[in-house]
């Protein structure tokens, strides 16, 4: 079985060798990168299984470059900081972050956060782990920002945490996840969501929405997932 790529992104570089050195003696392959521009390049033009990104650095920050990764990767990040406040961590989490670790750290502990969500995320995506793995099909699921829809199970989990939703809820939710960066009317939900079941009017729409967002959409500082397109209707952002 190949190794795990791993990207860690720090400019103390002494910092930075201990990460790798703990790293590549638990099987890991491992590059670093020190300046946030040079890391976005690596990042998006790389296939990593898992980055390690330090909040501040120069070029373009941890932030900052979680919000561009997060655009079009959805592999596990853990955010590194010496920085304590809450707020960066509510920041950091709700651009999408996995985990958040304060310093100082031991090194032991990065590896075992790095292994847990390596395979966290092995399990949500139904990889393949260990040579010779025969395939086994896994319920299919999409994973957004930190929210999990469990289709065949018709469950959501929100950073871990389950959200009740009704029925309708759940479907309402799961079409527009399933056709993201798409705006709809709400006329075209009413169609596609209630189908022969529409005996209502568009304001059925707004409600359901309304619900959605009270249980996902708690926090304005973590991702907003269905957006108002003024005008035109709704779109689930990734």
């Amino acid at each position: 079985m190949s190794k795990r790529k791993v990207l860690i992104v720090e400019d103390d570089q002494a910092i930075a060798e201990l990460e790798r050195d703990y790293l590549e003696v638990h099987g890991y392959e491992v590059t670093l990168r020190a300046d946030g521009k040079e890391a976005l390049e690596e990042a998006l033009e790389q296939e990593y299984d898992l980055i390690i990104l330090d909040v501040m650095l120069p070029g373009m920050d941890g932030f900052d470059l979680l919000r561009r990764i997060r655009e079009t990767k959805y592999i596990p990040v853990l955010m590194v900081s010496a920085r304590k406040e809450d707020i960066d961590k509510i920041r950091g989490l709700g651009l999408g972050a996995d985990d958040y670790v304060t310093k100082p750290f031991s090194p032991s502990e990065l590896v075992a956060r790095v292994r847990a969500h390596l395979e966290r995320y092995d399990r949500l995506t139904g990889a393949a782990v260990g040579a010779g793995a025969s395939p086994i099909r896994k319920p299919r699921e999409l994973n957004i920002h930190g929210l999990v829809i469990q289709v065949d199970a018709r469950r959501v989990m929100l950073h871990g945490e389950e959200v009740s939703l009704t029925a309708k809820e759940f479907d309402l939710l799961l079409f527009l996840a399933e056709n993201p960066d798409r705006v709809y009317s709400k006329d075209a939900l009413l169609d596609k969501v209630w189908g022969i079941e529409n005996f209502g009017d568009s304001a059925t729409v707004t409600v359901h929405v309304g619900k959605i967002r009270d249980k996902i959409q708690k926090d304005p500082l973590q991702h907003q997932f269905i957006e108002t397109v003024w005008g035109a209707g709704y779109r689930f952002k990734v």
